[in-house]
């Protein structure tokens, strides 16, 4: 049987999120609200972003950029979970689970690197503000987005070798809304428990180690602030507030999910449409409530569409 595939598994079963009819037209009407609610939120910013002049800075081309990885997370499960919904029989195709965990961990990571380098950016353009055009070129903009892009795919396909010539030959039903790579790992015909404590650590080491990084830098900001101003520390509090507010909506549900002992069907669930729908809505709306420059951009791109249809 050596060097044959035994993968006979041509689809999996999702279980879904209830088999209440009332839960599931209450989950329906609050997915399909907040997914449509995302895609028009971050695809404003991305579009007043690039339209604007007065918006093309290093901050805004990050912020457009998370936009844009935004619009992948909330488009990589939400849409099937909400087709599913009323479905009697949820199925995804093998190759369609393969790619869904391929783009979520490629996009994760992404964003994980790119919310690393706004904080750098915040600490550029408050601690050496006379020299952060020089430092935040349109040149190091796009190799530090490059270099997001290229660590995201590397996280993605090391996740994905841990799966991809593993053996499915019989049990194919997953306890969730979408493919889970620890979930995906236990349906596998072969002993899988040192497998599953290695991406399990790997996820949680990254996510773990990427938060404190984030946390620590914005501590340094707020300390190099306060030593060498006197009233700027609460013009800086305010600037990174939707930063870290966003670093704490991001990083929050995947620790919990990968460090939780006790783990539970129900709460990962909860957690895994919170991430799925919720925060890529709450991204554009944190970045924009006290960004007068954004708020006006947006009006003006608005008012453009309008004038123009």
């Amino acid at each position: 049987m050596d060097g044959v595939n035994r993968s006979v598994v041509s689809e999996f079963v999702f279980l879904g999120l209830s088999s209440s009819w009332r839960i599931q037209l209450l989950l329906f009407l609050f997915s399909s609200v907040f997914y449509m609610a995302s895609l028009m939120g971050n695809l404003l910013i991305v579009f007043s972003v690039t339209s604007d002049s007065n918006l093309h800075s290093p901050m805004y081309f990050l912020l457009a950029n998370l936009s844009f990885l935004d619009l992948g997370v909330c488009s990589i499960a939400a849409p099937k979970m909400i087709y599913d919904l009323f479905r009697k029989h949820k199925t995804i195709s093998f190759s369609g689970c393969i790619a869904q965990i391929f783009f979520i961990h490629a996009i994760g990571g992404t964003e994980m690197v790119l919310l690393i380098v706004m904080a750098f950016d915040r600490y550029v353009a408050i601690c050496k503000p006379l020299h952060y055009l020089t430092i935040m070129s349109p040149r190091m903009c796009f190799l530090i987005l490059a270099i997001a892009w290229v660590l995201g795919l590397i996280h993605s396909m090391a996740q994905l070798a841990f799966v991809i010539d593993l053996p499915f030959c019989g049990p194919n039903v997953l306890d969730s809304f979408y493919c889970d790579l620890p979930q995906l790992i236990k349906l596998a015909c072969t002993e899988t428990n040192r497998l599953e404590f290695v991406v399990t650590a790997n996820s949680r080491l990254i996510s773990v180690g990427s938060f404190f990084i984030l946390i620590i830098s914005y501590i340094f900001i707020l300390v190099t602030v306060r030593k060498h101003t006197s009233g700027g520390l609460s013009k800086t509090l305010s600037t990174l507030s939707a930063h870290v507010t966003v670093v704490v909506l991001f990083f929050g549900p995947l620790i919990f999910f990968y460090t939780w002992p006790f783990p539970s069907s129900h709460l990962d669930k909860f957690l895994a449409i919170f991430d799925a729908v919720l925060t890529p809505y709450l991204n554009p709306v944190i970045y924009t409530f006290r960004n007068k420059e954004m708020k006006a951009a947006m009006r003006k791109f608005c008012y453009q569409l309008v004038s123009y249809r």
